[in-house]
């Protein structure tokens, strides 16, 4: 065995989203780190939808932005196609998503990886974990080096132990065009982690000139398109249409009659796969009286053909692939350019993680990303964030970052992730969070901005521009709290149209601004000081006026819990000294070794009883 010359603070095994935001973060805050990937080439790619965004996701994108992340500046200098989700809704679940242009997303990534200072980058497999007394010292990799470091953050996708099937052909690979990791799954069961199986999907890629887009639905991005980052002024990339397909009874039946071809039912994929993504195989099948499916045809980059049926990923053999796709209205004569399949891979059970990612068998190891059983490009790049951070804070000699569940949608995610585990892919809803009037996508800055620069990651000048915007917002509040309206100086039309008329007294511009049609575009036309107000500030004040009473309840709510959260738990606590809990209960703190009492509080079969029983014998002493 080879030893590589140079220690490193950080080792960063794997380079998708968790492993680049992962390696960022703790090159960013002064620490001395190695990214290693199996491919160089294959940094940041995107294996399925070529999307940053969506429905609970563009929360997580906004949140990795104010901490100080890469992702949200990536897609907005990539993005061809930016949407709004559910604007017809409110505040709390409208979500931000856009189509990247694949290659330049990746090209893009890189590129920053390889001009940050503190970052190297290797081609490589890591294959086994350097261990002693606990504590992790560094990694070995195939080829008979072992490289040094004080912390490892492990990020391997869908890597571990990867397996694609076709049908009923199955292949090693990490995905499509790439080996899997064959060695790290056994190390890491050596170390005592419970190691499950996992299955994800992705559909075919499509040739462009052989679609009929006449016959499909054309959908147009937002004008003007609205950027990820709080950072970014305006998206300078020309932007394209999606197109909308649907499946029919033909598709279906040709689904239907091949079922016994399909890897899924066929009994050869032992992973669970994605609930809320499923293949669509399963759809037809656990969906028996729908007549169709919807389909994006989405585009994967501006100079090339290939295009992403979002929707329609499958594991059926090729032949069954060209049948189906070609049954669909406008794609009768189209050709795959790379055939669908689906992949299992292992991860590592996440109750075995602490909220800052460490592991709890072995010091100094942390886990981000689809190895802790999520799904999506956004959860694992708010995973690898994090990871990076806590690595580089514990360099540092510093306590952890840990976001609560009313700070972060990334908070939820990783206090799910080990309060609950997980035995099926996860992916963040916008449901999973009880604060979620608070946990918006438009105020990700006001609540982890100042986090982001107390730990290094956000930059002066990004700094300096969130503490104007704060100060127009305040200024902003305080002005219409003063300004009235007086109704013998009021245009008639104007108080009649909003029912004003009866107004005996004059009422402030705040009072009108609470009123459910009311908005900026209603007082500009009595109020001309607003017209120069950025529209992120306009945002900002409708928000916080409309809204005031249910955010004043969900702080409170947040305030009450606070000494739950705060209530640590010793590590060596023992349970079994503790009278009172019962079999299920005891079994099941003894499993997962909640840090804190309020994550105690959420491992399901956990009883406000056991809670109180808990809580009085961290008072007195017991079980310590």
């Amino acid at each position: 065995m080879v030893v590589y010359e140079k220690h490193f603070d950080i080792i960063v095994v794997g380079a998708g989203h968790a492993g680049c935001e992962a390696a960022l973060a703790g090159a960013r805050m002064g620490c001395s780190t190695l990214l290693f990937s199996i491919n160089l080439d294959a940094i940041a790619l995107m294996s399925c939808n070529p999307a940053i965004g969506g429905l609970a996701k563009g929360h997580l994108v906004r949140e990795i932005d104010a901490l100080g992340g890469e992702m949200g500046k990536n897609i907005d200098a990539t993005g061809i196609q930016f949407r709004t989700l559910n604007t017809r809704k409110g505040p709390a679940v409208r979500a931000s998503r856009a189509q990247a242009d694949k290659q330049q997303y990746r090209m893009r990534m890189k590129n920053v990886l390889e001009h940050t200072d503190n970052l190297s980058l290797k081609q490589g497999e890591v294959t086994s974990l350097f261990v002693e007394d606990g504590v992790i010292l560094g990694v070995d990799t195939r080829d008979g080096v072992r490289y040094r470091a004080r912390t490892i953050i492990l990020t391997t996708g869908t890597f571990l132990r990867g397996l694609i099937h076709v049908g009923l052909t199955s292949y090693a690979g990490g995905r499509a065009g790439d080996l899997p990791a064959m060695g790290l799954s056994d190390s890491l069961g050596q170390f005592g982690f419970e190691i499950g199986r996992l299955k994800t999907g992705t559909p075919a890629r499509l040739d462009a000139r052989t679609i009929d887009f006449s016959k499909l639905e054309p959908q147009y991005g937002d004008e003007p398109p609205i950027p990820f980052s709080f950072s970014t002024e305006r998206i300078e990339l020309p932007q394209m249409p999606c197109h909308i397909a649907y499946t029919n009874e033909r598709t279906h039946e040709i689904i239907r009659a091949n079922l016994d071809r399909s890897p899924l039912y066929g009994g050869l994929i032992e992973g669970i796969g994605p609930r809320y993504c499923p293949s669509i195989e399963d759809k037809v099948v656990r969906f028996p009286d729908k007549t169709r499916h919807q389909s994006f045809i989405e585009p994967e980059g501006r100079d090339t053909i290939e295009m992403y049926p979002s929707g329609l990923s499958t594991s059926l053999p090729i032949d069954v692939q060209i049948a189906l796709y070609r049954s669909i209205e406008g794609l009768e004569a189209v050709e795959i350019m790379r055939p669908a399949y689906a992949i299992e891979y292992d991860y590592v059970d996440p109750i075995q993680i602490h909220a800052s990612l460490e592991t709890k068998k072995v010091r100094n190891l942390y886990h981000a990303g689809q190895i802790n059983g999520t799904s999506g490009y956004e959860e694992a790049a708010a995973q690898g964030l994090m990871a990076g951070i806590n690595a580089a804070l514990r360099i540092k000699g510093k306590e952890p970052l840990v976001l609560g569940r009313g700070e972060a949608y990334i908070g939820v995610l990783i206090d799910d992730l080990i309060t609950l585990g997980t035995k099926e892919p996860y992916r963040m809803f916008t449901s999973r969070a009880e604060y979620r009037l608070l946990l918006r996508e438009d105020n990700a800055d006001q609540r982890l901005r100042e986090k982001g620069y107390a730990v290094g990651l956000v930059r002066e000048d990004e700094y300096r521009a969130f503490q104007r915007k704060m100060e127009m917002v305040q200024a902003e509040l305080a002005r219409l709290r003063e300004t009235r309206l007086v109704p013998a100086e009021t245009d008639e039309a104007f108080l009649q149209e909003h029912n004003l008329l009866d107004l005996q007294n004059a009422v402030t511009y705040e009072q009108l601004m609470r009123r459910p049609e009311f908005d900026y575009r209603e007082l500009q036309r009595i109020d001309i000081d607003c017209l120069e107000l950025p529209p992120v500030v306009k945002e900002q004040v409708e928000i916080q006026i409309k809204y005031q009473g249910y955010i004043d309840r969900q702080r409170q709510q947040i305030a009450s819990s606070d000494k739950l959260e705060t209530t640590r738990i010793p590590a060596d606590f023992d349970y079994a000294a503790v009278s009172g809990f019962s079999i299920e209960a005891r079994e099941k703190l003894q499993r997962f070794r909640p840090d804190t009492l309020g994550q105690a509080s959420r491992i399901s079969g956990i009883t406000p009883a056991a809670i109180s029983i808990l809580a009085i014998a961290l008072k007195t002493g017991k079980g310590r």
